[in-house]
């Protein structure tokens, strides 16, 4: 069972045994439960140092990064100009990057972000507001990017840097390759960061492929530096920065050299430290159930055995002998874990009716029973539990799927003419006369041949958009069983303005989705639980329910309901943390793939792909298949696929 906070400000604080956690961890890290209390701190501090710099006369100079990592810090910061009268009049401001080349008005530009996140909201002199200029002439930008290293040794010298960082490791736009002492200058962007940013442009070939960034060196050169990271997609590269060598392949390593640099985390972006991963190699640990689980099946991939044939020999040779001092012999931890993981497996993830259900997941009673899938776009129900959803209907159970948003964003332009074209040509062939068709046509046509990347579609365009994708959900749901009036579209508005960046969520959301929950009163909830992105509209969604869970729990029908949360196309739950595990024969493996084909519009190459290229249907049964292979490997039974699910307590 995993545990996901609302809000909360604790911070994780490191173990005991300070010097064994500093032999892994080379820059001081501070980690929070929530990227929101990691962010008001980081807010609190930059006033606070604001307020000193205030009394004493003087300016302070922040340097700022753009995109959905320093959010929630200008936003805290907002806050306490509006509230609590924080003043910026004594704030020069230097922004570490921008696209290249890019008009300030552009949806995408850094400008446009710095005015509608912080610089419009607050005191800030605009003369002391300084963006790099991505409008120069060619030949004019190496002189711009001398004057801004001017610009900020005449300001003194930035005070405290903020930064994010990349997949590939980069600090602004210093690519792995960056010269540890390079300055501000024109750059050309990896492959990777273009393809991270291509949701933003609506496709990578309108992402610009230069950009203006502060240097390592200037970055360096600030008084304080802080690198913010949030969300298990920046677990991986957070390790190696912190806790691998210095080297330009991994630009953000070279905070390691600074004499005052700092890492703020949230939980899951801190999963991949030693301390986190692993804390039995760093000094004592709490060693629960759910650190013996996590720590037997790390223990049986290092040694390459499986549960039961551990020996106290391999937890002594591999620092682990701590858990025999306390849980007894090898043989012992070993047969509860295998066990633990074993009553995990079932494939009745409805529960099984007439059986002894204590060891099982699930309960037996009631049956059949209700259940609601919530899917955040109208294809993740299928991608992420399609054979699960299948194992539910096929097993007599009352299953209600709600696409909590349209994803009309995520629908190519050509499919919206050809559907149209469909129309204009039915209109024409079995409805002599009926000319709306004809002039819808022709509309979308004239809008499409002038629209630019990453203008919002017109009203018609954004209502065939969510048809589409309605229609193949519908075309998805029957092929695995579901009747037309178990489907429920909730459209939620936070997501409905057209572009990648949603509206905050409101009222308005949360009563929809507790609406259809009162409605339907299910015994069983599934929900996407995707932490990759905290940002991002699975999170979003995910937020929403918990949100109504919370207000709903004294409902006497949430006393029979259990919550199981499932992950979406970018990775699975790990078999240490999953409490379900539904196994998949070859033929539903297959059944699943046949119903993620019913997304045509995903099919083949999907808009806003993400990092990897691989086709949904391909990530999906990968990632079925690699539990599986572990589940093997641990010495359990041999299956094709294994669905993950883990259960959420109200």
């Amino acid at each position: 069972m995993i545990t996901f906070r609302l809000d909360s400000g604790k911070e994780l604080l490191p173990p005991a045994g300070q010097p064994e956690w500093l032999k892994y961890e080379k820059i001081p890290v501070r980690v929070f439960q929530s990227s929101r209390a990691a962010s008001k701190m980081v807010a609190n501090h930059i006033a606070d140092t604001i307020r000193a710099k205030e009394e004493k006369g003087e300016h302070c100079v922040l340097g700022l990064p753009t995109g959905s990592t320093p959010v929630e810090v200008y936003d805290e910061l907002v806050r306490m100009h509006q509230e609590e009268g924080l003043s910026f009049r004594n704030v020069i401001t230097f922004n570490v990057d921008e696209y290249y080349p890019m008009p300030p008005g552009k949806l995408q530009s850094y400008v446009r972000f710095m005015r509608e996140h912080l610089l419009d909201q607050v005191d800030l002199l605009k003369e002391n507001v300084h963006v790099p200029d991505a409008t120069l002439p060619l030949e004019e930008v190496p002189a711009f990017c001398r004057r801004y290293e001017e610009e900020i040794r005449k300001a003194g010298g930035i005070d405290i840097q903020l930064l994010g960082i990349g997949r590939t490791g980069h600090i602004g736009f210093n690519e792995p390759g960056a010269d540890r002492h390079s300055v501000t200058r024109l750059v050309t962007l990896d492959y990777v960061t273009i393809a991270d940013a291509a949701s933003d442009f609506f496709g990578e070939d309108n992402v610009p492929r230069k950009a203006i960034t502060m240097g390592v060196g200037t970055l360096l050169s600030a008084k304080e530096v802080i690198l913010l990271a949030w969300g298990e997609g920046k677990a991986p590269i957070i390790r190696e920065t912190v806790e691998g060598p210095v080297t330009e392949n991994v630009p953000a390593s070279f905070l390691q050299e600074h004499d005052n640099a700092s890492v703020v985390l949230d939980e899951a972006s801190a999963a991949e430290l030693t301390r986190f991963r692993t804390p039995w190699l760093v000094g004592d640990c709490l060693w629960d159930d759910a650190m013996v689980r996590k720590g037997v099946i790390w223990l049986c991939r290092t040694v390459e055995k499986p549960i039961l044939k551990l020996t106290n020999r391999d937890y002594n040779e591999h620092h682990m002998g701590e858990l025999l001092a306390k849980r007894g012999q090898a043989y012992d931890i070993n047969i509860r874990v295998f066990n633990e993981i074993q009553h995990a497996i079932t494939g009745w993830p409805g529960g099984k009716p007439h059986a002894d259900d204590s060891s099982r997941p699930e309960r037996a009673k009631p049956y059949p029973k209700r259940v609601i899938v919530f899917s955040p776009h109208p294809d993740d129900d299928v991608i992420s539990m399609g054979g699960t959803l299948t194992r539910l209907v096929d097993q007599g159970h009352e299953v209600h799927v709600a696409y909590q948003t349209s994803g009309n964003i995520a629908v190519f332009d050509d499919d919206v003419v050809r559907f149209a074209n469909f129309l204009n040509e039915f209109a024409g062939d079995f409805a002599p006369g009926f000319g709306y068709p004809k002039e819808f046509y022709q509309k979308v046509l004239d809008f499409f041949a002038t629209k630019r990347p990453g203008q919002v579609d017109i009203p018609e365009v954004q209502k065939v958009k969510t048809l589409i994708r309605k229609v193949e959900a519908r075309a998805a749901c029957r092929f695995v069983g579901i009747p037309d009036d178990h489907i429920h579209f909730l459209e939620m508005p936070f997501y409905e303005t057209g572009r990648v960046k949603k509206k905050p969520l409101t009222e308005e959301d949360q009563g929809i989705v507790r609406e259809l929950l009162r409605q339907v009163q299910p015994h069983q909830i599934f929900a996407a639980g995707d932490l990759s992105d905290p940002h991002g509209t699975h999170r979003v969604c995910l937020d929403a329910i918990l949100h109504v869970l919370d207000e709903v729990k004294e409902d006497p029908w949430m006393r029979e309901c259990y919550v199981w949360l499932y992950r979406g196309a970018w990775q699975e739950w790990p078999v240490n943390e999953a409490d379900m595990l539904v196994p998949l024969s070859p033929d539903e493996v297959v059944k699943k793939r046949k119903a993620i084909f019913k997304h045509q519009s995903q099919k083949d190459q999907a808009l806003f792909p993400g990092s990897d290229t691989r086709e949904f249907w391909q990530r999906a049964e990968d990632r079925n298949h690699q539990t599986a292979v572990l589940l093997d490997k641990l010495g359990l039974a041999e299956y094709q696929a294994v669905e993950a699910f883990v259960r959420y307590k109200v």
